[in-house]
């Protein structure tokens, strides 16, 4: 049960004044929350500002430069309402100080309404823009308003938050503040030695210091308030994390000892030589598997480091050990493509594997599901499906989930609840940061595949502006006579009247005119039957240009598609552009990546290029990701549902996320079960930060 304190903080924000369905919705997509209903107090108290408006500057009218916000003392002059029936012309009060005269001017305005705040005679404050036309000053709906006397009331510092269409600052501005009022004082989750030594405020003193910034620094990530949220929000993940890994650990796992026999068959039957990384990786993996704790792994390698061919070895011990192991993949075309490459190997090491997936119907179904619960299957391969109530194992001893960057680790973890414990590895293709591993996985054991298998060949990367377009079509005709396949990557769908982008759809026209039937589009619209046919095209060579959206990101194995065009490549991350380069470069010819650009390029935009064209180090890619573009997006969170940082930014807060870890194992070693009065105060820490799933793990013992 959610402690009574914070009642307030989780009443929904339609029950503020003047917040119904439609504002709620409205806030709750500003602020980055995914459904209205879910909404609370607690989520506008934790939206940070993102810059300041500064009304502080007081020049006069003469002085006033043209766009700029500025306050005014002005004494009123005269009102000029429009004509009757003439509900186009502006409503003008016209006003002056010592300097010069100004227009305020008002569109579908009251006129009982103005006359009352800005009677004829007395002196007002105004807050706005300042335009200036024919040398003569106008400021079009002031932003504020207030009678000399009332000043105190004016909001001389203002703090701007993220909007979206229909939702204007003022009406947001009052829901944070009616979430404000009702904020209890919190008893304090942090030691008070750490409080004083990084001069943090109290929890509800940050709180109202977030929302009441006096100038720049405050809003700036190194402000003391925004840093002391920062570590609160660090240390709740930090801590759900370790209180879920206890769980784990709680759980024991059943040690794997294999004779080997079956990984030998496999060794013999593997077309390449495994390197020296993929060895190092079995070598731990099978280590952590040798014992009744738990293993709890990250196998970070980046796109064709052979990460399966690993998981494919650790599956075979528990094979060896008489027990099961499952893949599970993100999506239905990896689950088959897994499937695809791991049933040629298993054959020839006489080890059965079955398939899974939502698409598994009727009869199949019935088969695979007692095939399963028998034992016969060994390795399974699916999606989700896999941890259905309906799917019964036999003897499951290892879950291997492949990411590819989309984290959802609490549920992931829980997933490992079903039957025995078994042990777990996750596989991510993106090669992440170490302070990322820690931020969104907590402290996990991780094997790193740094090699390339052999046999691979170095990708060429270019960078070539938009307008030479016809030039790569003419090499694309080139190499498609010598029987070559090419991806070409698009932002967009279909055609927006909002964007300039190329649209998938729009750029597949333009090639079949070039190539006939030879151009192919799949994009996350068509269906799976359409995707499938539209892949299993391009792979039989049917087909021999794929136009795609980032579906391709994913998955997808075409080892003798060789050339990869990105079209504009400035609007993509980092990560995502070396995902998508790693789609080529997999069979034995040389390969090339063209990023295709429309110029002028940002900075950033330029920075990014240029690493893509130095560097094929996923992990130096990641490092450089991270530094420009933050966390959120390197993490695919938007995309994953995973919440992404609210307060923390990794780079300017990577001290705390070392010092929330060291905090969170020492809170568990005292008081694991949370329930001193320091663990009272943090299973409050844990509701505000959305991470109460670890609540209901101590409480289910």
């Amino acid at each position: 049960m959610r402690p009574s304190l914070l009642d307030p903080l989780f009443a929904p924000i339609t029950s503020f004044s003047g917040i119904g369905p439609k504002i709620a919705a409205l806030i709750a997509r500003a602020i980055g929350r995914e459904n209205a209903d879910e909404t609370r107090a607690v989520d506008l108290i934790l939206q940070p500002p993102h810059r300041i408006i500064d009304r502080r500057n007081q020049p006069g009218i003469a002085h006033s430069p043209e766009h700029s916000i500025v306050t005014l003392k002005l004494h009123v002059d005269r009102h000029l309402p429009p004509p009757r029936g003439k509900s186009n012309v502006p409503y003008r009060v016209f006003a002056h100080d010592e300097t010069d005269e100004i227009a305020l001017t008002f569109f579908h305005a009251r006129q009982n309404w103005l006359e009352k705040a800005l009677p004829v005679g007395e002196t007002v404050l105004v807050s706005g823009k300042v335009e200036w036309f024919n040398g003569r000053a106008s400021m079009v709906h002031p932003d504020h308003m207030a009678l000399e006397k009332d000043a105190g009331a004016f909001p001389l510092v203002e703090p701007v938050y993220p909007l979206t269409a229909g939702l204007s600052p003022k009406l947001l501005q009052r829901a944070i503040d009616s979430a404000l009022a009702v904020m209890p004082d919190m008893p304090e989750w942090l030691d008070e030695a750490f409080l004083r030594k990084n001069g943090f405020d109290g929890f509800t003193g940050a709180v109202r210091r977030l929302h009441d910034p006096r100038d720049e620094s405050d809003i700036s990530a190194d402000a003391p308030a925004r840093r002391r949220l920062a570590y609160d929000e660090l240390l709740a993940g930090q801590l759900s994390l370790a209180l879920v890994r206890q769980r784990i650990r709680r759980l024991r796992g059943k040690p794997v000892r294999g004779d080997g026999s079956i990984r030998e068959r496999l060794q013999a039957a593997l077309p390449f030589k495994l390197t020296a990384s993929q060895s190092k990786a079995i070598s731990e993996i099978l280590t952590d598997m040798d014992s009744s704790d738990r293993m709890l792994r990250l196998l970070q390698g980046d796109v064709g480091s052979g990460k399966t061919a690993v998981a494919l070895f650790a599956m075979a011990a528990c094979a060896e050990a008489g027990g099961q192991a499952v893949l599970m993949a993100p999506t239905e075309i990896l689950a088959q493509q897994h499937f695809a490459t791991i049933e040629a190997l298993a054959q020839k090491a006489d080890l059965t594997i079955e398939l899974l997936t939502g698409r598994t119907k009727g009869k199949e179904r019935e088969a695979a599901l007692s095939r399963i619960a028998s034992g016969e299957a060994r390795i399974i391969v699916g999606t989700h499906a896999l941890f259905q109530e309906s799917v019964n194992y036999h003897d499951l001893l290892l879950a291997v989930v492949d990411e590819q960057h989309r984290f959802g680790v609490h549920q992931r973890l829980r997933l490992t609840a079903k039957g025995s414990a078994p042990h777990m590895l996750v596989m991510t293709a993106t090669p992440i940061p170490r302070t990322l591993v820690l931020a969104a996985f907590g402290d996990m054991d991780v094997s790193r595949l740094t090699e390339k298998p052999s046999g691979r060949q170095p990708i060429k990367t270019v960078t070539i502006e938009l307008e030479r377009i016809g030039d790569i079509v003419a090499r694309l005709r080139d190499a498609i006579s010598n029987g070559r396949k090419a991806y070409w990557i698009c932002p967009l769908v279909e055609d927006s009247e909002l964007s300039d982008l190329m649209s998938a759809e729009q750029r597949h026209a333009y090639l079949a005119a070039e190539f006939g039937s030879l151009a192919d589009v799949v994009h996350g619209r068509m269906s799976s039957a359409e995707k499938d046919r539209a892949m299993q095209d391009f792979k039989s060579g049917k087909t021999r240009i794929l136009v795609a959206t980032t579906v391709i990101e994913v998955g997808v194995d075409v080892p003798d598609a060789s050339i990869m065009v990105i079209e504009h490549a400035e609007r993509f991350g980092l990560a995502q552009l070396h995902q998508l380069r790693g789609r080529v470069g997999r069979g034995s010819e040389a390969s090339s990546c063209i990023l295709l650009y429309k110029a002028p390029l940002s900075e950033t935009a330029r920075a990014r290029l240029s690493i893509m064209r130095e560097s094929d180090d996923g992990f130096r890619i990641a490092e450089e990701d991270l530094r420009l573009r933050g966390e959120g997006e390197l993490l695919g969170t938007r995309q994953s549902g995973t919440p992404g940082f609210r307060l923390v930014d990794l780079q300017a807060h990577g001290d705390l996320l070392e010092a929330a870890r060291d905090d969170a194992r020492y809170i568990l070693q005292k008081d694991a079960a949370l329930a001193g009065e320091r663990g009272q105060a943090l299973r409050n820490l844990l509701y505000i930060w959305r991470r109460d799933e670890a609540i209901r793990l101590l409480q289910a013992g």
